[in-house]
């Protein structure tokens, strides 16, 4: 929640950000401006995993820039959702602003094809924001779809590894892997996989998972039934794919909890770029280690990838960072730091097919996606000369 704290403080300066422009005599006598103004209603679509979180992305940005907001949360945890709206109206929020509506696909495509709704935002998996994305604008709509990633973890022979196998610990396994900027593949680059696995293997076997509300807990559940099975048959595929499966989390149990959706965590080592594994989101507790001889080729694996989302590289070398920086395809680069969120003045997204539409989320970029801009082009009587016109004014 802290980060969608931080979009709601930063729309509560917006009004700065908002201003247009103004150039007097861009003509004899004939001034110009520019403003921005909201698109009318506008609806988010969010998905289970940070049922706060990413509403707060949102309706702030919407509401500052001068929209009413029509809120679709998952199916899967719709009752956060409905408390800030009340926080809302509590605080002093206008009734009819801050709107939640329940439901599944029925419910998204009522959304997506009601004429009122001028723009449509949404976080998921990819299939669905691509449905979400050509659905929308084939009826009209703007539409920022923010999907799928399968984010890489760079580690170079000189990164201090003790720091890596921290970071990847909790971008690898925090929220169970239930988020899209978790590092699912850590890629070693030279000697230095030997090394990595031996500090992550014992790590991640003693993660301490259990209930939410236990503090002791590392990783709680993940987040239904069905998924959990899901999860488990990707690590199923990855063994029957030839790599080589060192921390193995799909036999744990839980007493106490016997009937709820744990599992431990998974390290899979010796991973390559043609494994279901490597290529496909796994949205759980699962870290694959693929081995690159150089550089070069570790960027090539980040490049090649379909999705871009989020990645980072450890190490000590300023030049390498640099590089892996400017060259790296993807939307949100960390230079050791493993879960690259931008604060909310920046903006978040990705690239490639972990985004569909060309507008980020909150920052300017938000903005710029809840408004259009209109530009009024200024003559008084006394500046008109007689005669008519035959081309646009000049600077005559």
């Amino acid at each position: 929640m802290v980060r969608g704290i931080e979009v709601v403080e930063f729309a509560c300066g917006i009004p700065h950000l908002l201003k247009g422009d103004f150039t007097p005599d861009v003509g004899r006598g004939i001034d110009a401006y520019s403003m921005r103004q909201p698109l009318g209603v506008v609806a988010g679509i969010t998905p289970f995993n940070f049922p706060g979180m990413i509403g707060l992305w949102m309706a702030p940005m919407a509401i500052a820039t001068g929209n009413a907001f029509v809120w679709k949360p998952s199916e899967k945890d719709p009752s956060t959702s409905l408390r800030i709206a009340e926080l809302a109206l509590e605080a002093g929020l206008p009734a009819g602003i801050l709107n939640v509506v329940q439901g599944d696909k029925e419910a998204v495509d009522a959304l997506l094809t009601h004429p009122t709704i001028q723009a449509i935002s949404f976080v998921g998996s990819t299939p669905i924001g691509e449905y979400v994305y050509k659905t929308g604008t084939a009826n009209g709509k703007r539409v920022q779809a923010l999907c799928g990633a399968k984010n890489h973890m760079v580690v170079m022979p000189d990164a201090d590894l003790d720091q890596t196998a921290d970071a990847l610990m909790g971008a690898g396994y925090g929220s169970a892997g239930e988020r899209c900027m978790a590092i699912s593949i850590a890629v070693a680059v030279g000697n230095v996989g030997d090394k990595l696995i031996e500090r992550l293997a014992p790590r991640v076997a003693a993660l301490k998972v259990g209930p939410g509300l236990d503090p002791d807990s590392e990783m709680g559940p993940l987040v239904t039934k069905e998924h959990l099975a899901k999860v488990k048959g990707y690590v199923d595929t990855g063994v029957k794919e030839g790599a080589k499966l060192v921390v193995d989390g799909r036999g744990l149990k839980l007493q106490g909890y016997e009937n709820g959706y744990f599992m431990g965590g998974c390290l899979f080592d010796n991973v390559t770029a043609d494994m279901k594994i490597y290529k496909e989101e796994i949205f759980g507790p699962v870290l694959g280690v693929v081995r690159a001889k150089n550089y070069t080729e570790a960027l090539k694996l980040v490049n090649d990838h379909e999705y871009g989302n989020g990645t980072a590289i450890f190490t000590r070398d300023g030049d390498a960072a640099r590089s892996f920086a400017n060259d790296v395809k993807v939307g949100m680069v960390g230079v050791n730091v493993p879960i690259p969120v931008p604060v909310a003045y920046h903006s978040f997204g990705g690239w490639k097919r972990s985004v569909f539409g060309d507008r980020n989320a909150y920052g300017a970029e938000g903005i710029g996606f809840y408004t259009k801009v209109k530009t009024t082009t200024v003559r008084w009587p006394t500046g008109i000369k007689s005669g008519a016109e035959f081309v646009m004014p000049t600077m005559k």
